[in-house]
């Protein structure tokens, strides 16, 4: 079985438009079951990536008391993210998460198009079906 980030990851990606309410993100994230959209900026021909997760929604909305109708996606995601390769191992990315004290990252090729994401979950559930091994 294999042990890259390309096998394990989330495809197609969710994304948010950075001027969204947060109520609409908190919908479109509780009817897909999931913990984190990604958030695509576009400044002229450069693309750029945000992250919306449920760690923001718990410290920027609800231990801040912001109304979620009144704020914007853009105004509480999580920026600049860190994006994995789909060519990284698992070891790779899970070093990185570390690293970096995050959960969910954006995998983005090598032209930087969005191509997946990969949570810590997506990591359990491998080390959960193919083990731990030097070939991680």
């Amino acid at each position: 079985m294999s042990h890259f980030v390309r096998d394990w990851m989330s495809s197609p990606v969710t994304v948010v438009d950075p001027d969204s309410s947060v109520t609409f993100a908190l919908t479109l994230m509780r009817r897909r079951n999931i913990h984190s959209l990604v958030v695509v900026l576009q400044e002229g021909q450069q693309t750029t990536y945000g992250i919306l997760t449920t760690t923001d929604i718990r410290d920027k909305i609800i231990a801040s008391e912001r109304n979620p109708a009144e704020t914007t996606v853009r105004e509480i995601m999580t920026m600049p993210v860190v994006t994995a390769h789909p060519n990284w191992t698992l070891k790779e990315c899970s070093i990185e998460m570390q690293k970096k004290g995050i959960h969910h990252m954006p995998v983005a090729d090598d032209q930087n198009n969005l191509v997946g994401l990969i949570s810590a979950t997506d990591l359990f559930i491998a080390a959960e079906e193919i083990g731990w091994d030097a070939g991680y």
